[in-house]
C-alpha cells in the first residue's frame, strides 16, 4: 500500500514539474532571496531595493532580448555591444543640462540604432544563413570597435534632472524599477498573444515545421533579432540615466550573464520554449548569488569561479536533466 502510494505520489509529482520550467528557478530565487536576506536585513527597504533594482535593470533587459532570440532558435552574442554602443551614442550626444525634448530624440536615436545593429545580424542568420553564434561573436566587434569611436575613454553626460528624478523614483510608495519590470511582463503577455509570438515558438520549436506551416521562418528571425537590438538600446537607456555616463566596453561581461539568466530562468538553448519572467528570476538569482560572495567577503578570486560554476552548472543542467529521463525510462 505504501509502495502505490509513494509511487503514485512520485506520477503525480512529475506531471506537475512537467514542462514547468520556471518551478526550478523560482526555488532558487526563494533560497539566494533568503540568504541576502539574513545578510543584508534591510535589502526590502525601498532606498536599498530601488538602488539595487537600478543596478540590475541592464541586465534584466538585455537577458529580455536574449530571451526573444533563443526562444526563436538563435542567439545573440552582440547585445551587449549593441547597449555598449547605444549608451556611448546617449552619452556623448546629451549634456548635463539637456532639455527632455532633446532626451527624447536623442533616445528615439538609439533605439534606431539597436534596431539596425540587430537587423544586421538578422539579415546575416535569417537571410545570409550565416550561423547566429559566429556572426553575433564577430559583430560584437564591431559594434565594441564602433562604441569605442564615439568614446574613446569612460566618461560622457546625462541631463542631471532626469538623472536625479531616475534614482530616486517610485510610485506608491512602490520603487520605480518593479513597476518596470511589470510592464515587460505585461508587454511580454501581449507579445505571446501575437501571430508574431505564436511563430516565434514555432520557429524556434521546429524551423523545418514553421516553414511547412506556411510560417515565414526567414522573416519572423529577422524580425526577432531587429527586436532585440531594440531591447538592447532600452538597456542602454537605463545604464546611463543610472550612473550618468559610460564606457565603451561596459556591456563585454553582460553579454554572457544575459544567456546564463536565460537559462537559468528555464528557457532552453535549443528554443521553441521558455518565456521573458523566467529570465528576470535568472537576472535575480544571478545578482543575488553575487552579492552573497561580496557580503561575506570571501576574495575577490573566488568570483570568477562562482561565475564560471553558474555558467556551467546553467548551461548543463538541461542535458543531465535529459540524461535522467533517458535512464528512467531504460529502467522501466
Amino acid at each position: 500500500m505504501t509502495f502505490v502510494t509513494m509511487a503514485a505520489l512520485k506520477d503525480n509529482l512529475k506531471k506537475f514539474t512537467q514542462n514547468k520550467t520556471f518551478l526550478l528557478p523560482l526555488l532558487l530565487l526563494v533560497i539566494t532571496l533568503s540568504v541576502n536576506f539574513f545578510l543584508q536585513p534591510k535589502m526590502f527597504d525601498t532606498r536599498v531595493l530601488g538602488g539595487n533594482l537600478r543596478s540590475y535593470m541592464p541586465l534584466i533587459f538585455l537577458a529580455v532580448a536574449q530571451t526573444f532570440v533563443i526562444i526563436n532558435g538563435s542567439i545573440d552574442l552582440a547585445v551587449g555591444a549593441e547597449m555598449s554602443l547605444v549608451a556611448a551614442f546617449l552619452v556623448t550626444r546629451l549634456s548635463e543640462t539637456s532639455t527632455l525634448g532633446e532626451f527624447v530624440l536623442i533616445l528615439l536615436a538609439g533605439i534606431g540604432i539597436g534596431m539596425l545593429a540587430g537587423a544586421f545580424n538578422g539579415l546575416a542568420v535569417s537571410y545570409i544563413r550565416l550561423p547566429a553564434f559566429i556572426t553575433s561573436y564577430a559583430s560584437s566587434y564591431i559594434f565594441g570597435g564602433i562604441a569605442l569611436l564615439v568614446l574613446p575613454r569612460p566618461g560622457g553626460n546625462m541631463p542631471l534632472d532626469l538623472a536625479d528624478a531616475y534614482r530616486h523614483a517610485a510610485i506608491l510608495g512602490i520603487p520605480f524599477g518593479i513597476w518596470v519590470i511589470a510592464l515587460i511582463l505585461i508587454v511580454w503577455s501581449v507579445v505571446r498573444a501575437t501571430r508574431y509570438g505564436t511563430f516565434l515558438y514555432a520557429v524556434g520549436g521546429s524551423e523545418k515545421s514553421a516553414y511547412a506551416s506556411g510560417v515565414p521562418v526567414s522573416q519572423n528571425r529577422f524580425v526577432t533579432h531587429m527586436v532585440a537590438g531594440g531591447i538592447a538600446a532600452i538597456a542602454a537607456v537605463f545604464l546611463a540615466l543610472n550612473t550618468g555616463s559610460s564606457d565603451a566596453r561596459i556591456g563585454d561581461a553582460m553579454t554572457l550573464n544575459s544567456v546564463v539568466a536565460v537559462v537559468l530562468g528555464g528557457t532552453l538553448m535549443s528554443g521553441g520554449s521558455g518565456g521573458v519572467a523566467g529570465s528576470i528570476l535568472g537576472v535575480l538569482i544571478l545578482s543575488f548569488i553575487r552579492n552573497i560572495v561580496s557580503y561575506t567577503n570571501i576574495s575577490t578570486w573566488i568570483q570568477p569561479l562562482v561565475d564560471a560554476t553558474i555558467i556551467l552548472i546553467a548551461i548543463a543542467s538541461p542535458g543531465f536533466i535529459r540524461l535522467f529521463h533517458r535512464k528512467e525510462i531504460k529502467a522501466k
